[in-house]
């Protein structure tokens, strides 16, 4: 079976779209559980890459094979996203705020004169972040494939205003904004990769 020119090209993009966007989605699974820098930054070029072959390509992904790439696309920017965002954490936070059992981080109580009672336990605050962090990242990423940006702002907002109770420490705001703001950038530019790939 001989493949007619016109579709050659644009079957190469999809071969290397498949192959680029399996071998990161593999990367950012691998680190869920304990984000590593190395493993991450390579899923982060190899994304990156895609996107500058995706803008330079004349052409984009044949309909038939579109559909694939739309769902390998969605499935890296809602999964890849939690090892990137914790590490970004990590890196911003320096360790200092620990992680609390149900997703969110402990908070220490709040110190009267200086003095913080040893018996206080420390209350965990953002719970769910975990979970939360995915559903974001999948109605992010298949706003922008479908072509419908507006819905950042639907999210960003429900997310404020259902989180606004729990940001009185400064800790909480700072995680929560750095988390948000990491989180959103994954899925957007995974997003937008997809987007340019096959409309």
């Amino acid at each position: 079976m001989v493949i007619p020119p016109d579709l050659l090209l644009p079957l190469a993009l999809s071969l290397f779209l498949f192959v680029t966007l399996s071998v990161a989605l593999i990367l950012v699974v691998l680190t869920t559980r304990r984000p590593r820098e190395i493993p991450l930054l390579i899923a982060g070029g190899l994304v990156i890459l895609a996107l500058l072959v995706v803008v330079v390509a004349p052409f984009n992904v044949p309909p038939f094979i579109a559909v694939f790439i739309a769902l390998l696309g969605t499935a890296l920017a809602a999964a890849g996203g939690s090892p990137v965002t914790r590490r970004v954490l990590e890196v911003a936070t320096h360790g200092r705020v620990p992680e609390g059992d149900n997703g969110g981080i402990l908070l220490r109580p709040a110190t009267v004169a200086g003095i913080v009672a040893d018996d206080a336990p420390a209350r965990e605050v953002l719970r769910g972040g975990t979970t939360i962090g995915y559903l974001e990242r999948l109605g992010v990423a298949i706003a922008i494939i479908v072509g419908f940006p507006e819905a950042l702002a639907v999210v960003v907002a429900v997310k404020g205003i259902g989180r606004f109770s729990e940001l009185a420490a400064a800790e909480a705001r700072e995680r929560f904004i750095i988390g948000t703001l990491a989180s959103l950038l994954w899925a957007c530019v995974v997003g937008g990769l997809v987007r340019l790939a096959i409309w």
